[in-house]
Parts: structure tokens; sequence; C-alpha cells
């Protein structure tokens, strides 16, 4: 077992897991309640750690916390699996995001027009401190939405309730120093702004001195790192030859740069022209949409009045970021982006590189679906959703903010 030991509440398809792992972490555990991000989660470690799919898993939280012996028992096995011996306080990290729709002013849809009081994932934080107190690890980090801190319980409710709710509970925790931080992933060299707040609590014995500003002090990292620009990004993926819903499964050139040498890692050698490709399939878009891509590729994004549609928040990816770096932030929706040289949306794997995550990294599931079956819908009581391929990758936090998270944790605690 490694030195650094990590559980992942609410895991998604990984990126967090993953950042950590890159840093130094094993994965001893992960939550996750959609079946399709679980799978991704597990396919992408069956080798490194095969006890992951094995025992240790699950699909609720909740389950983790109304059965009395799962606990007992998920300390146990971590003893005679890892040699963990979380009785005595060695666990490292209990990281977690809730899920972010009810605060997330991006993915704010009609079907979350109800109070957030009535949404059963916005009390998920409640859970992760009570598995805090129980698994009692030297760190651990709550991840969520910029829209968190001042989103209301109640359309008669203050701004910025249920963060202080949050902040009241994570600080209630005993035997923690607690501090927090908004923080861009841009300024960590993730393409992308995706501005994120970060709570962290280190165990008192670790003895690091908290004030109010974490990164100030020391407990998150300071910025740093240049986000790659998008011809950086996607440019060897590009097929001048594309056709609507092609499937490219080859890479048809070598890495033109440090970024995409980075993400054909496999081991010790980088993917080159004619090795395997996935998630590379072209959208099956409209003659009209694809009149409207062309229109804002030769018009700096602009869409003429005949060519505008429903869809309100749709941008052209520039070649090269302007001088604030990048303004985007990836989503659940693939066609919130337009490509900047071709007039399609970007593919499953070109979304899966703005958050960082290395192409032969595997998504299991649908690529896209919509309306309620991937928001749910509140307002009748449905709050089951789909995960498509695109929605895990949205929804990750970005591999590399994970690894530079992961990495100075590693730091504070040598």
């Amino acid at each position: 077992m490694k030195k650094y030991t990590a559980i992942d509440l609410f895991a998604g398809c990984g990126g967090l897991s993953l950042g950590l792992e890159n840093a130094g972490f094993e994965s001893v555990y992960v939550n996750e309640l959609n079946n399709d991000a679980l799978e991704s989660y597990l396919i992408n470690r069956e080798k490194k750690n095969p006890y992951l799919r094995e025992r240790f898993n699950s699909n609720d939280v909740k389950t983790m916390i109304s059965d009395k012996k799962y606990l007992k028992n998920l300390v146990k096995d971590f003893k005679s699996t890892y040699n963990l011996d979380v009785n005595s306080g060695d666990l490292t990290l209990l990281a977690g995001g809730p899920p972010c729709q009810g605060y997330s002013g991006i993915g704010h849809r009609r079907t979350y027009s109800v109070d957030k009081e009535q949404i059963p994932s916005n009390f998920l934080y409640q859970d992760m401190a009570y598995l805090i107190n129980k698994l009692n690890p030297k760190i651990f980090l709550f991840e969520n939405v910029r829209g968190l801190l001042s989103a209301r319980w109640n359309s008669n409710g203050n701004k910025g309730e249920i963060w202080d709710d949050v902040r009241k509970t994570f600080d209630a925790l005993k035997n923690y120093d607690t501090s927090w931080s908004l923080v861009k992933a841009k300024d960590y060299g993730v393409p992308q702004n995706r501005p994120r707040v970060l709570f962290v609590g280190i165990r008192n014995d670790v003895n690091v001195r908290l004030t109010k500003s974490s990164i100030a002090e020391g407990l998150l990292p300071e910025p740093s790192g240049n986000p790659p620009h998008p011809q950086d990004i996607f440019s060897d993926l590009i097929d001048p030859n594309y056709t609507k819903s092609y499937v490219n499964t080859k890479y048809l050139k070598p890495p033109r740069s440090d970024f995409q040498k980075m993400m054909r890692r496999n081991g010790r050698k980088t993917l080159e022209k004619g090795d395997l490709l996935t998630d590379q399939e072209y959208a099956n878009h409209s003659d009209k949409v694809i009149e409207k891509f062309d229109y804002m590729i030769k018009n700096d994004g602009k869409i003429p009045p005949h060519l505008q549609t429903k869809k309100f928040a749709q941008r052209l990816i520039p070649k090269k970021w302007g001088n604030g770096g990048p303004n985007i932030t990836a989503t659940s929706l693939p066609d919130d982006y337009v490509h900047y040289s071709q007039p399609r949306v970007l593919t499953v794997r070109e979304w899966a590189r703005l958050q960082m995550f290395p192409d032969i990294y595997k998504f299991y599931g649908k690529k896209t679906t919509g309306g309620s079956r991937r928001a749910g819908n509140p307002r009748e009581n449905n709050f089951d959703r789909e995960l498509p391929k695109y929605t895990q990758i949205g929804n990750a936090v970005p591999v590399g903010l994970a690894e530079k998270i992961g990495s100075h944790f590693v730091n504070i605690l040598k």
C-alpha cells in the first residue's frame, strides 16, 4: 500500500481520484450513485486495484451510514486488505464533491426550478461530515461550484444561507482546523475557467496553522501553470475529411504539442499515428446547424438572426485564448461550444481533454442524452438522472487541478 490513501465520495467517473493518484495517492474506496459513472471509474482501475470492484465501492452513501455494521466491517476490511488502520488515524484523505445541480448556475435548468431544500442531494454535505467524523482522515476536501456561495434554501431565504450551513457543519467537526478558498482551474494550468469552492480540513495533530485564506496559509497550492491554447489541445485530433456520425478509431497525426504528448501517454509510451483512439465520434448535425456553426467560425462566433436557435449559450472556442486566459467551463452539454475550425461540437475525447483526462481513459455508457433523462425533474419528485459520457466528463474535477491539490497535500504531510 502507498503511504497516502484516499476515499472518494460522489466520485463520478474519477477525475478527482485520477489527479490524486497522479500525485501519489492510492484510491482505497469509491462511492458513486450512478452505475455508468461508477463503471467508468472502476474499469480504469481494475489492473491497479481489483479490490475496488470486488468490495471497496458503494452506490449510496446513505447505506454506508444507515447500516450500522457496514462501516465497522469496512474498517476491518481496510486493515486486512490494505493494512490501513483507520482506528489509528492512518487514512490520509477523504474527499468529495456532492452533486451540484441544485447550486450550479450553468447546470440550473427549468427542471430544477424548485426550492433547494426539496432536492435531497443538496444535503449530502451532512453525510460527508458524518463519514469524516467516523473515519478520521488526516485531511478532508469538499469541492463544489461557485453558485453554492450565494444559494438560498428557498425563494424567501437569505443569499448564501446554504453555504453558511455547509461551513458550520464542517467547522463543527472535532479535531479539525478548517478553511476554504474560491479558486479558478485556469490558474492551475487547466484549459478552462471553472471556478470552484474548495473547503479543506486538516486534523489537529498534523500541525498546520490555518486562518481565513487557505491558499495564503499554504493549505491549498498557490496558482501555477499556463493553460494550453485550444489549438495545442485539439489539433492532432482534427480529421480534414470527417463526416457526420463518422468514428475515428486511430490517430491520424503525431502529437504536436507538449499537452498532446501528455494526453497520449500510455505508461512509458506516447501513442503515435496509427495507434488506437477511442471516443472520437462526430455528431450528426443537421444542415442548418452546420450552416450556423460554419458562419460562427468565419465571423468570430457571431450568429445571424436567421440562424439563431433556442440554444442560448452556444459559443465558439477560439484557436487561442485571449489575454485573460480560458473563458469557458466544460459542462454536461456537448453543444455548448463549437470547434474553432470545423462546424461541429467537440467529440467525447476532445471534451475529456478539456478536463485533462488522458486519451487512454475509458468512459462507459451512452454518448449523450437529453431533457429530464439527464436533469431529472424535481417538480415531479424524479431525482434519477442518466449520466452519459459528456455529462460524466463535464461533472468531473479537472485532473490537473486535482493533481496539484494532491501534490500539495503530500508536501504538507511529508
